[in-house]
């Protein structure tokens, strides 16, 4: 894990909020979801896959058909704490999809490869 972001404060504070029951305050969720959003697009730098982790931020990533004008083809779209359980690999994509926490569009918009993105230290 060459990135920067790999030592976030923010992303340990939220996930050991997680880990405790409790929800992250707005500041650090907001940070720890931005961070790993970034981490996902150095990962796989494109612009064929919209991943939405709204209201905190979106990416675009995986190479591919670049998108230009109105709703990408490619989306992939979950709450702020799914993605935290994602990208640490506290929750499988799987069953994300199927417990309809991911909502995913488009053939391209399975990023199950790509995660997690987190791993504890």
């Amino acid at each position: 894990m060459s990135s920067p972001h790999v030592k976030s404060a923010a992303v340990a504070a939220a996930l050991s909020a997680l880990d405790e029951g409790r929800t992250p305050e707005r500041p650090v969720l907001r940070e720890a979801v931005r961070t790993l959003l970034t981490v996902l697009a150095e990962r796989a730098p494109g612009r064929s896959v919209e991943v939405r982790v709204p209201p905190y931020g979106a990416v675009q990533c995986v190479a591919g058909p670049r998108h230009t004008r109105g709703t990408p083809p490619n989306v992939v779209e979950m709450d702020p704490t799914t993605w935290l359980e994602l990208a640490s690999g506290r929750l499988a994509w799987a069953e994300a999809v199927t417990e309809g926490r991911v909502r995913v569009s488009g053939i391209r918009g399975d990023i199950s490869a790509l995660l997690p993105l987190w791993q504890r230290r």
